[in-house]
């Protein structure tokens, strides 16, 4: 009996022990080499950045930290204007995914079983292209000579061709279409599971369409939607490739910024610091999706 248990036990740590073994690996350790440069002083040698131990000439070993990188990120006006830009587009992306992407989600879970697949293929089959090939060919259909304006332009709407390539327009119609199938994917998972006799049994009340949706399918779909705000709000936060080719000067973002830093400026530091920051700023989402778990595990214990 004690060696069955002793095998249960060693099982279970190994199917826990593997998951924790990857966090700290892939996340812990990358994090805190990131905050170790974070704290150190720019250099002109390579890597450049100076180490936190230095030996003087009188053979002493100072520890110096500094923590001016980030004191500079809240005085300069350049960091916390690109962090507002990045919040600013990550939200309204994220909002513009929700209003278009679960009218999406409910019609494939309302549609026919043998027609949900094809409709899920058919939201997956943009990951099948590169992730740049994509946004060039936004390029393309977006360029003063592009695709839309030429079309526009045949069917009469315009007079002369729309000014959209680099613009903030631009990069949100580029970050919802790309981010738009990380918001459908959860919410069709959450509709899915809906059960229908809730609609009838609301229907027989007398509930008409609008007040089954806001009392029924809405509060039962609110996991899809937070799940899918998160997949949508914390990428775009640290996107680079669609405010670098279709934003302009305006199109301000903090990966953006950190590519400056880290490739053209060469103050990894600062670049650390930035990404340091960042991250702190998408811990918060994940926080309060944990406080909304387990607040709904106690409603359903009461």
């Amino acid at each position: 009996m004690r060696a069955r248990l002793r095998q249960v036990n060693i099982a279970r740590g190994l199917v826990t022990g593997i998951p924790w073994l990857w966090l700290v690996v892939f996340f812990c350790l990358p994090f805190l080499f990131i905050v170790k440069i974070s704290l150190s002083e720019p250099a002109l040698a390579q890597p450049p950045y100076l180490g936190w131990i230095r030996e003087t000439a009188d053979g002493l070993v100072n520890i110096v930290v500094n923590f001016g990188n980030y004191g500079l990120l809240w005085d300069d006006s350049l960091y916390t204007s690109a962090l507002l830009g990045s919040l600013k587009v990550a939200s309204i992306s994220t909002a513009l995914c929700l209003l278009i992407g679960y009218p999406m989600a409910y019609a494939i879970a309302r549609a026919p079983t043998h027609l949900r697949m094809p409709l899920l293929m058919l939201v997956i089959l943009p990951f099948w292209t590169s992730f740049l090939i994509r946004v060039y060919a936004w390029m393309g259909i977006l360029n003063t000579n592009g695709i839309l304006n030429n079309l526009l332009l045949w069917l009469g709407v315009i007079e002369q061709p729309l000014a959209i390539m680099h613009t903030p327009l631009a990069v949100y119609i580029g970050v919802t279409y790309a981010y738009l199938p990380f918001m459908v994917l959860p919410l069709y998972a959450t509709l899915s599971r809906l059960d229908p006799v809730l609609l009838e049994a609301a229907a027989d009340l007398g509930a008409r369409p609008v007040r089954q949706f806001f009392s029924i399918t809405w509060p039962q779909s609110v996991p899809g939607v937070i799940a899918g705000a998160m997949l949508v709000f914390i990428p775009v936060m640290g996107e680079f490739v669609i405010p670098d080719l279709l934003g302009g000067p305006d199109s301000l973002m903090l990966g953006k910024l950190m590519w400056t830093e880290f490739f053209n400026n060469r103050d990894w530091p600062v670049a650390s610091s930035l990404a340091a920051v960042l991250l702190v700023v998408l811990i918060l989402p994940f926080l309060l999706l944990r406080r909304y778990e387990m607040r709904a595990q106690l409603e359903e214990a009461t």
